[in-house]
């Protein structure tokens, strides 16, 4: 358990040692899966993300998707996302949307109490092109982009209990986002971005989990130019 928690804040540690610009927000999330037969289910997440200091609305997403199990460890997914940011040019403010497909694969194991994750997720972005007309933004056309992303996440929870079906348990997660092709369409290179988590939780039943923790994100921009993210997060997590 320990040693557990030590990685986690070390990697948490050496990402946000470096950084140009720095920004506190929050984001609220909701992960469900709603089971429809025995080999099919639907994913849904819904997230709202705040702007800097918990000022604004930053970004709402919505991501629905199809799920197929393909063994008792092994999950194929494909599904759509829209998401709506806030965007700023010339002191001009506004909403552009952002549309997705996704395709995704994921692999759970365990390790005594300790329940692991492993996704892979692949991309399309169609991203809002936006212009200033007046004195507001408006979208003038789209800009495609793809991206890979690997996620991995740790739960353990503190009772020891195997299966883990309520109580107290420590999550930790890493995910890194690689532009794949045109990359000039986003900022220029082939690293995107990294969120490392760390969080603690409760399992009210095998159905529903509460979970509130720090996510640092570490965003590359265009040239030289970094954004340390620090983020509070608040989610939950529903299978039925």
């Amino acid at each position: 358990m320990n040693k557990f928690l030590v990685l986690s804040l070390l990697c948490i540690g050496l990402q946000a040692s470096v950084y140009s610009q720095k920004t506190n927000t929050g984001w609220l999330a909701s992960f469900n899966t709603i089971t429809i037969s025995k080999k099919f289910s639907l994913h849904a997440d819904i997230q709202f993300r705040s702007g800097d200091d918990f000022n604004t609305m930053q970004s709402l997403l919505l991501r629905p998707g199809l799920n197929y199990k393909i063994s008792s460890r092994v999950t194929a997914t494909a599904g759509y996302a829209y998401i709506l940011n806030r965007r700023s040019i010339d002191e001009i403010t506004g909403y552009a949307p952002e549309h997705r497909t996704w395709q995704q694969l994921l692999v759970s194991q365990s390790a005594g109490p300790l329940a692991i994750s492993h996704r892979v997720r692949m991309e399309q972005r169609f991203i809002s092109k936006t212009v200033v007309d007046g004195d507001e933004l408006k979208q003038d056309g789209n800009i495609y982009a793809n991206r890979f992303r690997y996620f991995f996440r740790g739960v353990l929870p503190f009772n020891g209990s195997v299966p883990f079906t309520k109580g107290v348990f420590a999550a930790v997660q890493d995910e890194i986002f690689l532009n794949v092709g045109n990359n000039s369409a986003v900022n220029g290179r082939s690293f995107d971005q990294n969120r490392a988590y760390l969080a603690l939780g409760y399992r009210l039943s095998r159905r529903l989990d509460l979970e509130g923790g720090y996510l640092n994100q570490y965003i590359q921009g265009r040239g030289d130019s970094f954004t340390n993210n620090h983020v509070i997060q608040l989610a939950v997590y529903t299978r039925f």
